[in-house]
């Protein structure tokens, strides 16, 4: 596969995986679409298969973001949220940041000891843990759309392969 094409694949494949999930954020008015999500469809992209593509890596490494962010959150940031820029030496600003750093330091502890190491995970615990989405009901919207893009991911490379007897990867 030229260097071209395959540019052009990827780039026209992760749009394709974002706009299933956008479409399923703007049907339900829910947050299915975040930041984290458009790197991981790039990854899913770009690798197609493999371990940098495994499902338990993937979602695996969202919920451990999801869940620390969540806990970093409760812990130093609750009720204040990253709109708007904390003042200068703010007791808000510090607790995001105290929620910032340490949601970081439990994702990567988590992606690390559990082997689903996925760096998109660590905006996920960012997006969490400074407020921006920061329910349980809200991480868990997080988690369904990272699962809903790695099946979507499955299902196209599976079809693919049946279609015509190769992965994408195998430069077909």
């Amino acid at each position: 596969m030229t260097p071209g094409r395959r540019r052009l694949g990827t780039s026209l494949y992760a749009g394709v995986l974002f706009t299933v999930l956008g479409a399923v954020a703007w049907a339900s008015g829910r947050p299915f679409v975040f930041p984290s999500l458009g790197p991981s469809a790039f990854v899913l992209a770009f690798e197609r298969r493999g371990d940098r593509t495994a499902t338990y890596r993937v979602v695996g490494s969202h919920l451990i973001g999801g869940v620390a962010g969540l806990l970093a959150y409760t812990l130093f940031g609750a009720g204040v949220t990253l709109t708007s820029t904390p003042p200068a030496l703010s007791t808000a600003g510090l607790r995001l940041v105290g929620s910032g750093v340490c949601s970081i330091v439990l994702t990567s502890w988590g992606m690390i000891a559990t082997d689903t190491n996925h760096a998109p995970a660590c905006a996920t615990t960012l997006i969490v843990s400074l407020g921006l989405l920061s329910t349980p009901r809200q991480v868990a919207i997080i988690v369904t759309s990272v699962v809903v893009l790695v099946e979507v991911h499955g299902v196209v490379v599976g079809g693919f392969r049946r279609l015509v007897g190769a992965s994408p990867v195998d430069g077909v």
